[in-house]
């Protein structure tokens, strides 16, 4: 790890990345693209200096509480977080201040706040967003293999609903060849009605890969799956997006399952219950 200095955290949009790299794995991971300008190794983690005290400084200056995104581009709660805090001190400068939080990541040690989500739920709204790729525990540690399992990652969820917590699941990305299979969105689907999910986010039924994933990827794919690295060149060659042959088939899948037992999928519906600051009578009318 190595520290570097920022003069904001918070982005226009209120949203947050704590740390720029990641140790999960994940053989798909869009972050590692030549795109985001790293220049550091992604599993030399970057850790913004002082940020806890940069983000006081930025919600003490805001006019009036919102939602405030974390997660979406490294995860919150990679094992550096567990010597380092930061993302436990942010949390709770979210709560202090009474803003609204929206919180993604594959990790099980996000029950280590639990406390703090919660407080911040009772007093406004917060969303925590899992990520399940995979139904198949075995493929699981294939495909992410540094982070919880899909299984832990079920049990975070039971735990959120029971807490009272509203959680959205992003089922992302769905890997043509792999885990692409009626039978492995059915079971992502059945954990998702089982744990009371307020929605669930996909786009589409594929995988993309541009320079910087496109090269890891495929290094993963000649260790844990071979020949099919060659498939993938011969099907999708220097696309961007690699759609899953049985698209159209998991698309109804997915659509009907959703509408069936009353979840959000349509992106647009779920980023704008993602975005919208409620107070705390409005977030119990989801679940009384």
């Amino acid at each position: 790890m190595h520290y570097a200095d920022y003069k904001t955290i918070l982005s226009p949009q209120n949203g947050m990345n704590l740390y720029r790299g990641c140790t999960h794995g994940c053989i798909y991971c869009d972050s590692r693209s030549v795109c985001y300008r790293m220049d550091h190794d992604f599993e030399d983690i970057e850790v913004k200096r002082s940020a806890p005290l940069i983000l006081e400084s930025q919600l003490g200056r805001k006019r009036k509480p919102c939602m405030i995104g974390t997660g979406a581009m490294c995860d919150s709660y990679i094992p550096l977080e567990n010597e380092l805090q930061i993302t436990r001190q942010c949390l709770l400068l979210i709560e202090k201040y009474g803003y609204g939080l929206a919180i993604q990541t594959k990790s099980a040690q996000i029950l280590r706040d639990i406390d703090i989500l919660k407080r911040i739920n009772a007093k406004t709204k917060c969303v925590v967003q899992i990520t399940l790729t995979t139904y198949d525990e075995d493929l699981c540690r294939k495909i992410e293999p540094n982070v919880s399992t899909t299984g832990e990652r079920f049990e975070v969820l039971e735990t959120l609903r029971k807490a009272k917590i509203p959680t959205i699941v992003w089922i992302s990305p769905i890997l043509p060849f792999i885990n692409d299979t009626e039978e492995n969105l059915q079971g992502l689907l059945d954990y998702c009605i089982k744990a009371g999910v307020v929605g669930v986010l996909y786009f589409g039924f594929g995988v993309t890969l541009r320079e910087g994933s496109r090269e890891y990827f495929y290094a993963k794919l000649d260790q844990e799956f071979s020949g099919l690295k060659q498939k993938y060149i011969q099907q999708f060659g220097n696309a961007y997006i690699c759609n899953s042959p049985n698209s159209n088939r998991l698309m109804d899948i997915f659509q009907s399952k959703c509408q069936r037992y009353g979840m959000l999928y349509k992106p647009e519906e779920i980023f704008a219950y993602l975005r919208k600051f409620e107070s705390q009578e409005q977030q119990r009318q989801l679940f009384y």
